[in-house]
């Protein structure tokens, strides 16, 4: 399995991400340019602060030419993860609904956090308890999740008020389930060593997805 880490400049977890794919399995790569995308089973976008979060946390990077080669494969089904500015890029790319705005406190912010597993019908969190609960570190500046229009499929809920997102929105899918975004970090909880396991389960659960679907048989 072949898994694309996409890297803009002022990505800073993109490391994090590819260690955390090649852990479970994946053949990871990053990607520093437009280029096709169709050899690859998995595109993850990470976190960060591309383009230095100019104009807002995302809104560059979702216009840079690689953007389109993402919207096409999503366009394919294939499933596409993003963490943290990755979540922020894809909504500019308004292959999420919502928006991520400054949190009230004005600050960055940085901890671990719990979080409600609302949805284990994705690619994404098929090894997942609905109703788990998980610990997560955060590490932004624009977590604050709200809705929009459009009403989304949520994945992840905080289980307090850290942020004032709507609903306590950590995370979401796209309605077909084959994007998922989130503003905690898995691929910084997948060894113990890292502080907690609780991420580990995502990668295994999109490995898992992807092996099922090509007929791969797992001991």
């Amino acid at each position: 399995m072949k898994a694309a880490v996409i890297v803009f400049p002022g990505s800073n977890c993109d490391r994090d991400l590819f260690y955390a794919l090649k852990y479970v399995g994946f053949e990871t790569e990053y990607i520093f340019r437009k280029e096709p995308l169709d050899d690859f089973d998995l595109i993850g976008i990470p976190g960060g602060f591309s383009y230095g979060d100019y104009l807002r946390p995302g809104a560059v990077a979702a216009r840079e030419e690689i953007g389109e080669e993402i919207k096409r494969q999503a366009v394919k089904g294939k499933p596409i993860l993003g963490i943290c500015n990755g979540f922020q890029i894809l909504v500019e790319m308004n292959l999420l609904p919502g928006a991520l705005l400054q949190n009230p406190s004005g600050k960055f912010s940085c901890k671990w956090i719990e979080l409600e597993v609302t949805d284990n019908q994705t690619p994404f969190t098929l090894l997942y308890e609905k109703g788990e609960k998980i610990r997560l570190p955060i590490a932004n500046g624009f977590g604050r999740y709200v809705k929009g229009d459009k009403e989304p499929r949520v994945v992840f809920r905080y289980t307090e008020n850290i942020n004032d997102s709507d609903d306590l929105i950590a995370g979401i899918a796209s309605q077909d389930g084959n994007i998922v975004a989130l503003m905690p970090h898995p691929e910084r909880a997948y060894e113990e060593i890292l502080g907690g396991t609780d991420g580990l389960k995502l990668f295994r659960s999109i490995k898992l997805f992807l092996e099922e679907k090509r007929g791969v048989k797992n001991p």
